[in-house]
């Protein structure tokens, strides 16, 4: 009986291990994709090392990582590996949890340091014509056609050139010519928007990271009694 359960265990955190592989790997490209046709750096330098393409790619990586080290535990019997991956996700909890409460209370510091570089941003755009101009206005164009948003808080913030980008897109006879919200504001309320379900996925995440944990210590526990797998 404790055999059929070692043995339905293991090929569960296998299975569990190998989806969370491909989940992981899947993610990892897509963070590439981001990284490869989505760059902001220019236009929040100082959120450019916590944009989602980077968070994307550091969430790939981890993931595949531990996954992998998970399965190969399961899967050889090896406790050191199992304990690793035990002590790894408990780390990552930790960390997840600590990210949350500090995006918590740095909310207010966060929304400035943005409006700050959207500022800086659109100044740096308006300037004379060169190469970092040229990217700077590539990606206000980027982000005022994906949020349907003009200048930082309205389109007057463009003077009298405001790009083509705020231009609503088909025109509507009756409707406003430009964009009416700035970029500011829409951001504030996608985040306000997203952050139920981002509290939500934190928890159901912090969850299966439990299981996981119970699952590779249940393994541990169940090696060691029967004396299996190499000893630490």
């Amino acid at each position: 009986m404790a055999q059929g359960c070692l043995k339905c265990l293991k090929y569960t955190m296998c299975v569990a291990n190998f989806l969370c592989f491909m989940c992981g790997a899947a993610v990892l490209g897509f963070g590439v994709y981001m990284t490869v046709n989505f760059k902001m750096a220019a236009l929040t330098p100082t959120l450019a090392s916590f944009n989602l393409a980077n968070m994307l790619l550091i969430s790939g990586i981890v993931i595949t990582c531990v996954s992998f080290l998970g399965f190969l535990g399961a899967l050889k019997e090896n406790r050191c590996l199992l304990l690793t991956f035990f002590l790894l996700l408990f780390i990552l909890m930790l960390v997840e949890l600590t990210v949350a409460c500090l995006l918590l209370m740095y909310e207010r510091e966060i929304a400035t340091m943005v409006e700050d570089d959207l500022n800086k941003g659109l100044a740096k755009a308006k300037g004379t014509t060169g190469n970092s101009t040229r990217d700077v206005l590539n990606e206000w164009d980027l982000l005022q056609n994906n949020l349907e948003c003009c200048g930082v808080n309205n389109r007057t913030d463009w003077g009298n050139n405001v790009p083509e980008s705020c231009l609503v897109k088909p025109p509507k006879p009756s409707g406003p010519l430009y964009w009416e919200k700035g970029c500011l504001l829409t951001l504030q309320n996608f985040f306000e928007e997203n952050f139920l379900h981002t509290g939500i996925s934190v928890i159901i995440l912090c969850i299966i990271e439990v299981l996981g944990m119970c699952f590779a210590m249940t393994l541990f526990c169940h090696i060691s009694r029967s004396g299996l797998g190499y000893k630490l």
